[in-house]
């Protein structure tokens, strides 16, 4: 199955969604290609296995907060998240679909793995601007890295994968975050000297 087929069949999903191929997976949850029945735009269904999630310490809190991290979050350069879905045994979030795959990707794709100049400054001008936006919002995402910046059709960022981010309610009385968490290599200095 192509899985961008509009005539394909694939697996129906709460009658609103056709499920199509396998686009990744996570530690606790697989992405799948799908088109709302009703016609659309294709759409990327996030399937969490809620026995996965309730088994793993502290993963329920982090699809909680992703959710809620996403609602907040309405700009070009964010991953929108158009709704969440629920079995009894399945968590559904129905989030734009981003064709171009991620950040990481392309980079191994061009040669000696870094970008123009001219390259750098739009990867960055983007970047910052949807990172300002979830800040404005109050959410702090902490796991900024190449693979959480989706592309979409026009190769344009889109941040991603919100799980371990920060909402106001985090905040200590200093009005800063004290957990470290995310991927060592793309922290902040500051995360790793404490």
């Amino acid at each position: 199955m192509n899985g961008k087929s509009k005539k394909s069949k694939g697996t129906p999903l709460l009658g609103k969604y056709e499920l199509g191929r396998l686009l990744g997976r996570g530690t606790f949850a697989k992405v799948y290609f799908a088109h709302p029945v009703t016609g659309g735009e294709p759409v990327a269904v996030k399937v969490i296995d809620k026995a996965e999630v309730m088994g793993m310490e502290g993963m329920a809190p982090r699809v909680l907060r992703e959710v809620v991290a996403m609602r907040r979050l309405r700009h070009p350069g964010v991953l929108r998240l158009h709704e969440v879905l629920a079995t009894r045994s399945r968590i559904y979030l129905v989030m734009e679909l981003a064709p171009r795959g991620d950040l990481q990707s392309m980079l191994a794709a061009l040669p000696n793995r870094r970008f123009s100049e001219k390259a750098a400054r739009r990867v960055f001008v983007q970047l910052t601007a949807a990172l300002a936006h979830c800040h404005a919002r109050g959410v702090t995402h902490r796991d900024v890295k190449p693979q959480n910046v989706l592309l979409d059709s026009a190769g344009n960022l889109k941040v991603s994968d919100f799980g371990l981010s920060a909402l106001p309610d985090t905040l200590r009385d200093d009005g800063r975050l004290h957990t470290a968490c995310g991927t060592p290599a793309y922290a902040a200095p500051e995360v790793l000297r404490h």
